[in-house]
């Protein structure tokens, strides 16, 4: 099977990527990015996350903040909005360029280390919002990654035509460690419950017909929010 290159923020969406990877066979390594987020209680999430999956080889890159200053509530910039995800209030969580960013750096280690493939875990969800999501940017990255080196990884986004709700399903058949991960943008002691990723999770799980197991500081008002 093929050794791959995760990019693993400690999310769900990632953790569901590395653990099919696994279950499937493969051999994969864990990245993480620290690049100046809000919500960095992520990156202890992707520890665990690394070591409830037995994944050997994880690393934590620390690129001094390049995207700290970014006017974006994930960077701190700006207030997080609450509500639904798909509001346009919610496109204040967009850090400029960091998929093209994030996936330069993940490229790079996966030729270092002999990687075959270099995964992330962008979804149908997050179109509208991120642009760095979109399938035609994951298809122009990937040409562009099969250029940039002798050996090429290839790049793979395998979620992005997948709902949020269908990659909880992924999850739970596969036996992802939903526990040990981290969605809230706020990044308090809990899952806040309010910020647009809390909601937009707390609905997936209920559309997929499960509980998710994480704790809620407002497990109510996602309900409310969804339906406005």
């Amino acid at each position: 099977m093929n050794k791959v290159m995760v990019l693993l923020s400690g999310g769900m969406d990632s953790t569901v990527l590395a653990t099919k990877l696994l279950r499937e066979g493969h051999r994969v390594q864990g990245l993480t990015i620290h690049y100046g987020q809000r919500h960095a209680r992520e990156i202890d999430a992707a520890v665990r996350v690394a070591q409830a999956l037995n994944i050997q080889q994880h690393t934590i890159w620390v690129p001094e903040g390049i995207l700290a200053n970014a006017e974006s509530s994930q960077s701190g910039g700006a207030a997080v909005p609450e509500g639904s995800y798909d509001e346009e209030s919610m496109k204040a969580t967009v850090v400029p360029n960091r998929n093209m960013f994030l996936l330069s750096i993940a490229v790079a280690r996966a030729i270092a280390e002999k990687c075959s493939l270099v995964a992330y875990a962008a979804h149908v969800g997050d179109h509208a919002i991120y642009p760095d999501c979109r399938e035609e940017f994951v298809l122009a990255m990937a040409r562009a990654v099969s250029l940039c080196d002798w050996n090429p990884p290839a790049l793979v986004a395998p979620f992005t035509n997948r709902t949020k709700a269908e990659i909880v399903q992924i999850g739970i058949d596969a036996d992802a460690p939903f526990e040990h991960t981290w969605t809230c943008y706020k990044g308090g002691l809990r899952h806040c419950g309010r910020c647009g990723t809390c909601v937009e999770r707390l609905e997936a799980f209920d559309k997929a017909g499960y509980i998710d197991p994480v704790q809620y500081a407002d497990y109510e008002f996602w309900r409310t929010a969804v339906k406005r």
